[in-house]
């Protein structure tokens, strides 16, 4: 399985219903948020088959405005293979 960074900006307006939501789903404990530093923005990361599976964890309320980016861990060598070193 690959991991995945969730980033889920939403509203004030939209701030409580989106972690009820959340919370809901089962995914409350995965998620941090910036919404009491007047960032309201969610960071999860999650494991997933793919991205699609990965968008799922997101609440349909703000899921098409959500960023999904597959992570990658490098180690010394497959950075310096990767830039010609």
């Amino acid at each position: 399985m690959d991991r995945y960074l969730i980033e889920t900006p939403h509203s004030p307006q939209d701030c409580l219903a989106l972690v009820q939501q959340v919370h809901a789903m089962g995914y409350l404990h995965h998620f941090d948020w910036g919404c009491k530093s007047g960032e309201h923005c969610g960071w999860a990361i999650i494991e997933a088959d793919d991205e699609m599976i990965a968008r799922l964890a997101v609440p349909p309320l703000v899921r098409t405005k959500a960023r999904v980016i597959r992570l990658t861990r490098f180690d010394a060598a497959q950075i310096e293979q990767m830039h010609g070193i």
